[in-house]
């Protein structure tokens, strides 16, 4: 009978899950760790050095932690991830460079602000844009979801937006833009580390910045206001600012990009700086990791999600039964694959995680995983409706229950059929777990945005990225096709 089949595939589904849950099911509970979140690619304020991510917010917080006792955790993210983060109770606070605004103020409170900052602009030398009057009509580059942003789109025009000011900056130095507006202490970093490009006279906009902590943390935030108030009395604060900055506010030891004389030194000299220097290459192998561990994780689970799901909606197209089952199931498979990827791994993360301490690995294996079920669901069902029909009867007519005829006589055909577009769906995935960053993972594709923010070049990194892609799915591809023949030995 159809139940058969579905009630042992949901017994499956409901122990892999119970094992998710019970890995992740308990709150939050009081702990002796502070958890900062931020975008490390704003020097001087927070950028890498090697493993460790340092800079003034950084180190602000790292001895506010240390004065308090308590332990600190520093998570990269994307910045418009980094508030989320705070008020979703999966971080204590944020420090990256935030600039207090009213609208920021009603969605969280702000430490005493530490710094005053303007919003420069940086040109390409001898280029369209002279000055700020000639930015109507220009291509303007911003990082996403910064004041830079929020200024030129009120003010100006709709920017072109950037996940991070490097890449806005990369785009400028090759043509794609025509400035880039940014805050000055990282501007300044990003003009002596690239020839070419310089920062107009002036600020379009000045700012404050703070750091951002939950309405619903009033003690954290007394906190954090009495120990900076004690950090400036007694000096720390002033010598956090000297390690990064000169006495006319200029970022110290930038090391400027050496002129060289033909395309393979540039070559060599990039690979140095890019994989050798520093152990760099590390970022890519510990995010190739990651990326097959939540890959071939959320295959499983999307497999088990999928073949659950063409199973009932199967057995309701034949029989007419598992009404209700069927349309949860349809309700289901039109949310996930109606909605973005990462916004649903957004959502999993801050909302239906929100409240628990779970791993940022799980997390992202759910999402994908539930994500890709849908998928698996609709190729798997197309593979058994695609089997003739009278095979089920044939089956049935020999004395063959319908678990046991689909078991082993409709799912082998169908597996054979749909092989290619479930091999076509796994890759797909591998290639959607890139927007991991967005919750703080260190994927692979995070690992070269973190050597591209410490060493400026936006070309070596990427390209490394996309070949490490590439050769896991030629790989991948080459599997496949051995499988595909090995079944095709039944047909001959």
């Amino acid at each position: 009978m159809p139940g058969i089949v579905y009630r042992k595939w949901l017994a499956v589904l409901l122990a892999f899950m119970g094992l998710f849950l019970t890995a992740c099911g308990e709150k939050q509970e009081e702990r002796s760790k502070l958890i900062m979140v931020t975008n490390a690619t704003f020097p001087p304020y927070e950028f890498y050095q090697g493993d460790r991510i340092v800079g003034i917010d950084a180190d602000m917080v790292s001895e506010i932690a240390r004065r308090n006792n308590l332990d600190l955790v520093i998570e990269d993210m994307a910045f418009d991830s980094v508030i989320a983060a705070v008020q979703t109770g999966k971080a204590d606070v944020a420090a990256s460079g935030i600039t207090v605004t009213e609208d920021r103020r009603k969605q969280i409170d702000f430490t005493t602000s530490y710094v005053k900052a303007d919003q420069v602009i940086i040109v390409r030398e001898n280029g369209a844009v002279a000055s700020s009057a000639d930015l109507k009509g220009k291509r303007i580059g911003v990082q996403h979801g910064t004041t830079g942003d929020m200024y030129v789109t009120s003010n100006i025009q709709e920017p072109e937006r950037f996940q991070d000011g490097a890449l806005a900056v990369a785009s400028l130095v090759t043509g794609k833009i025509d400035a880039v507006v940014l805050d000055s202490s990282p501007a300044a970093e990003h003009v002596a580390r690239n020839t070419g490009i310089c920062i107009l006279p002036g600020a379009l906009a000045s700012e404050e910045y703070a750091m951002a902590i939950s309405k619903n943390r009033p003690e954290l935030l007394a906190m954090f206001n009495k120990t900076m108030a004690e950090m400036k009395e007694d000096g720390t604060m002033a010598r956090i600012w000297a390690r990064y900055l000169d006495k006319d506010g200029k970022p110290l030891a930038v090391p400027v990009l050496e002129q060289d004389q033909g395309l393979w030194q540039r070559m060599v000299n990039s690979v140095e700086v890019n994989f050798v220097k520093d152990n760099r290459w590390r970022y890519l192998v510990n995010g190739f990791f990651v990326t097959i561990e939540i890959s071939f994780c959320a295959v499983l689970m999307g497999l088990c999600i999928g073949f659950l799901v063409a199973v009932v909606r199967s057995a309701h197209d034949q029989t007419g039964r598992y009404k209700v089952l069927n349309f949860l199931c349809h309700i289901y498979l039109t949310v996930v694959r109606g909605t973005p990827v990462v916004v649903q791994l957004l959502i999993i993360y801050f909302v239906i995680f929100g409240s628990v301490d779970v791993s940022k690995v799980l997390v992202a294996i759910v999402a994908f995983g539930v994500n890709s079920g849908a998928y698996v669901a609709e190729i798997i069902r197309s593979g058994i409706m695609a089997v003739d029909g009278g095979q089920m009867e044939a089956g049935r007519s020999l004395g063959m229950s319908y678990g046991t005829t689909m078991r082993s006589v409709i799912l082998p055909q169908a597996f054979k059929n749909v092989l290619p577009a479930l091999g076509n769906e796994f890759i797909v995935l591998l290639k959607e777990t890139s927007v991991c960053g967005y919750i703080a993972l260190q994927d692979l594709t995070k690992g070269g945005d973190i050597i591209r923010s410490q060493t400026y070049d936006a070309f070596l990194p990427l390209i490394m990225v996309a070949l490490t892609y590439l050769v896991v799915v030629v790989c991948l591809s080459q599997l496949l096709k051995k499988l595909e023949n090995h079944l095709k030995k039944n047909e001959r």
